[in-house]
């Protein structure tokens, strides 16, 4: 079964599975009202004819309310920031979608995610993807063992010029489509205002790192680690903390933005356990972030990070991934920055 949204990457994923001679299906989940969701799904039907495979529709609308966006909110509500892809990877697709796959009986859950998996009899790996301008390793770091083994990551081995290409050699209807951007439902990427319709935003005050009161914010949840625009200031100043005990937004330099070290919880490895040895580690603190070389500390159920050059605007709320060259150790969240 292939996880399939209308885009040209999940479209192509089932079609060098069907070329491969795997027996294919297609699964569309319906997550959330979505205004194009009708021409997406007519445009489903059309490849899925084209390929001569069925398509399935699969509504998990609660569901992705409950996991993805109420978390969502909820975290900005704590002055964190967090990654719905990533909850939505877990809960989702290789969690409730995976276990609807195997109860019907297919023996693989396939995706249009840009990574690979390499199967050994000692343990499944998951690498980063040939494409290092697509690799979406990152999102999938809370795979484990138990998922790895039913999942097929068709495009880790091919560039985005080529799976382009394979889809117009097709004549898909999505090869003409763009890249999805950003989080799906908030289309418009405004995200203030998307928090202010879920959540109740209590204005408070801005002070610098001394605690010296430099004006008002309009809310925490508006605001996130790195920011300059919107607060408003005479100063060149940066967001370097959201303290959501006193309702103060933290503000300083870009200096004062750097971190050389961090704590990490709600760890998930995917050996399914701690590296014993953890040498020549490096570390992604955001998406977009290059990787750094890194030490890995642990501490109980929690894991200190030190980084061999300062980080930028490290955020509580966001997702640090570790990896040992191509290969994805797993991650974690990030809980604070130590100095």
């Amino acid at each position: 079964m292939v996880a399939m949204s209308g885009g040209v990457d999940s479209s192509v994923a089932a079609a060098l599975l069907k070329e491969a001679g795997y027996e294919v299906g297609g699964v569309y989940l319906r997550l959330w009202p979505d205004q194009s969701r009708e021409e997406i799904v007519r445009n489903l039907e059309r490849t899925c004819q084209l390929l001569d495979i069925p398509l399935h529709k699969l509504n998990l609308e609660a569901d992705f309310q409950r996991l993805v966006i109420d978390y969502f909110c909820q975290e900005y509500h704590l002055g964190h920031t967090p990654n719905p892809c990533i909850a939505c990877n877990q809960h989702l697709k290789f969690g409730l979608l995976l276990k609807w796959v195997l109860e019907i009986g297919a023996d693989y859950l396939a995706t249009g995610h840009y990574a690979r998996v390499k199967r050994s009899p000692n343990g499944h790996q998951l690498l980063k993807a040939i494409d290092p301008n697509k690799d979406q390793s990152y999102f999938l770091y809370t795979l484990g063992q138990g998922q790895l083994k039913h999942l097929l990551l068709p495009l880790g081995n091919l560039h985005k010029a080529e799976v382009r290409r394979l889809a117009e050699g097709l004549g898909l209807p999505a090869s003409s489509t763009h890249d999805s951007q950003d989080v799906c439902f908030i289309p418009d990427n405004d995200y203030r205002s998307f928090i202010a319709r879920h959540i109740s935003l209590a204005p408070g005050d801005i002070v610098d790192t001394y605690g010296k009161v430099l004006g008002r914010h309009g809310g925490l949840a508006r605001y996130t680690v790195g920011q300059r625009q919107g607060l408003r200031l005479n100063k060149r100043l940066y967001v370097i903390r959201l303290d959501a005990n006193s309702n103060r937004l933290v503000v300083g330099t870009r200096d004062q933005l750097l971190s050389s070290s961090l704590s990490a919880g709600r760890l998930s490895w995917v050996s399914g356990k701690a590296p014993e040895s953890p040498g020549n580690i490096t570390a992604r603190v955001r998406y977009r972030s290059p990787r750094v070389a890194a030490g890995l500390h642990p501490r109980y159920s929690r894991v200190e990070v030190q980084f061999s050059t300062p980080q930028l605007a490290i955020a509580p709320g966001q997702a640090i991934v570790f990896y040992k060259g191509d290969t994805v150790l797993g991650g974690g969240v990030i809980e604070d920055r130590i100095n």
